[in-house]
């Protein structure tokens, strides 16, 4: 935030705080290979998102208490158009995800944390669980590229299995007013999430492409984070 939090803003970023950290302990949460994540300094992490986003507050957590950073996400821009949560979503670190807010912050020296699948990844079908859907996406690799900041890859495994949620598309209810995206209904363990252990991996910084790099090789470097998440991904789920 630009300017001082408000003691209202401050006590809700509090209470958000306790539960990430009950969060994270719920579900057993680790973090391997924090040491890729630099003390100080813009670096923009590139991971896959979870079901329904839940475990980000976790996942946040974890790297406040490996580095003593505070992370800022980027929000699918269509959670700015929900009246209570665009006032909300800064107060926790959420940054709408536009390619000038996204380099301000990178260039104020912030950690930022990108989900190139979006919502297309956060609302995913059971079939589609672990699977990034990153079709034709080059924006973060036009942002880093741009920010001239490395790209510190990730993957989170047991964020797709918090809560059991049918294929059934009638079983869905719209993100926003005209919104494309629709969120699935899902069941845990009565109010809670199902219990399911959460382990996280960070892989080694990849520099990006100079910003004037033909679209080809935005593309190659796209297909190698891709590559390397996936690979990312087969570590924890072993870990």
């Amino acid at each position: 935030m630009d300017t001082a939090p408000s003691p209202i803003q401050r006590a809700f970023f509090r209470f958000a705080e306790t539960g990430a950290a009950l969060s994270a302990l719920y579900h057993r949460a680790r973090l391997l290979d924090a040491e890729h994540l630099p003390a100080h300094g813009p670096v923009l992490l590139v991971g896959n998102h979870g079901l329904w986003g839940y475990e980000t507050p976790a996942f946040f957590h974890l790297i406040h208490r490996a580095t003593g950073r505070y992370p800022l996400g980027l929000a699918e821009r269509g959670f700015f158009k929900i009246p209570l949560v665009r006032t909300v979503l800064p107060w926790l670190g959420g940054v709408e995800g536009t390619r000038e807010k996204a380099l301000h912050s990178l260039r104020e020296g912030h950690l930022v944390v990108c989900y190139p699948g979006g919502a297309w990844e956060t609302f995913k079908k059971p079939r589609h669980h672990y699977t990034l859907r990153w079709e034709g996406t080059l924006g973060f690799v036009r942002l880093a590229a741009l920010a001239g900041v490395p790209i510190v890859p990730f993957a989170g495994f047991g964020v797709d299995d918090t809560f059991l949620c049918p294929d059934d598309e009638r079983l869905s209810v719209p993100l926003a007013p005209g919104e494309k995206y629709r969120v699935p209904l899902g069941i845990g363990l009565g109010p809670l999430p199902l219990p399911v252990k959460m382990t996280f991996v960070v892989g080694q910084p990849l520099q990006p492409p100079p910003a004037n790099a033909p679209e080809s090789r935005l593309q190659h470097f796209r297909d190698r984070v891709a590559h390397t998440v996936r690979r990312l991904l087969d570590r924890a789920c072993h870990a």
